[in-house]
């Protein structure tokens, strides 16, 4: 399995998203340009320029003619995937953190960051299918917890909004009311800020990862603790495979204790995970600092991971992969 090294960007990567297809490959990165990449080969397409901070966040429409990215330049922006034209600036007063389509795309979910006397909070925009439509005030506004929120994504039927950061709660709202439904239980929860929240396909268990250096699987619906997955290190970036029971957790030391503590070159790896036995089954080197962003092919049969470094790595599995037993 020969990775496929794309570089585009002159800063760290801080997110990835494949579209529906699984044909094309987002990043964003904290240079200030999105970049989407042809998913089989790795070819750079094109770059979404725009933006004036870095861009924490993206996410795709079903159809994928539409990007939303959230950035630390205090906006979200709608884009034309094909074109790259900037359709619609959302503009908040803290810089925007996470942000994620609803099923059907009339819908969009952002978090703003504290900021001065601001807490955190949770934004609901919803997006015009002609962009001359689009206005930009908030269908709802949730007000955070204190710290950050660092991941908010739809829950099932768009009726509740998941929440994870800082704080190591999470937190399903209702959208309807704006209430806190269910709060996730201190005891069995995340002991340190949670860095990454994604989804399974089928939208009924999700997975989150954190600085305690775990992983751990929810149901969506009752927010009960199904699995727990525990490495060496901060958990910076989780992804479920689409097409086998794998969990892969990327991560590393903070930026700031990276010089000092490791030596050995290209030694952070992706760590493969049994989902139901929660075992250790493999894992893929290659990036020269933490990995900070990770994503699965819709079709399951490659990845891609995202790193301090600045590389997008691309890996495409070999037969053996679909085979492995424990």
């Amino acid at each position: 399995m020969r990775p496929i090294l794309m570089k585009g960007h002159e800063r760290p990567l801080t997110f990835l998203k494949y579209n529906r297809d699984g044909d094309l490959l987002f990043s964003c990165a904290k240079d200030h340009t999105p970049t989407v990449w042809f998913a089989d080969n790795g070819e750079r397409l094109g770059t979404y320029r725009g933006h004036n901070g870095a861009v924490w966040c993206c996410d795709v429409s079903r159809d994928s003619s539409r990007l939303i990215t959230g950035s630390a330049d205090q906006t979200a922006m709608l884009w034309d995937v094909q074109t790259g034209t900037q359709l619609y600036t959302f503009g908040f007063d803290s810089p925007a953190r996470s942000v994620d389509f609803s099923v059907g795309d009339k819908l969009a979910v952002i978090t703003t960051d504290p900021f001065l006397e601001l807490t955190s909070a949770i934004h609901v925009k919803r997006i015009s299918r002609d962009p001359s439509d689009q206005i930009g005030e908030s269908v709802l506004i949730l007000k955070g917890p204190q710290g950050r929120i660092n991941r908010a994504v739809w829950g099932p039927l768009n009726q509740t909004i998941i929440s994870a950061g800082e704080d190591a709660v999470i937190r399903i709202w209702d959208v309807e009311t704006g209430k806190i439904l269910k709060e996730s239980d201190k005891e069995i929860g995340h002991k340190k800020g949670i860095t990454s929240l994604q989804k399974s396909v089928d939208g009924s268990h999700f997975i989150t990862g954190s600085l305690d250096k775990s992983a751990k699987l929810w149901d969506i619906r009752t927010l009960t603790l199904i699995k727990n997955y525990t490495t060496e290190r901060p958990v910076n970036a989780v992804t479920l495979s689409p097409l086998l029971n794998h969990v892969v957790l990327g991560g590393g030391q903070d930026a700031s204790a990276v010089t000092t503590t490791d030596h050995r070159a290209g030694k952070f790896e992706a760590k493969f995970y049994d989902k139901i036995l929660t075992e250790e089954i493999g894992g893929v080197k290659g990036h020269f600092g933490p990995i900070n962003a990770l994503a699965f092919n819709p079709d399951g049969k490659s990845f891609a991971s995202g790193g301090e470094d600045g590389y997008v790595r691309l890996h495409h599995f070999d037969h053996d992969y679909f085979n492995i037993k424990i």
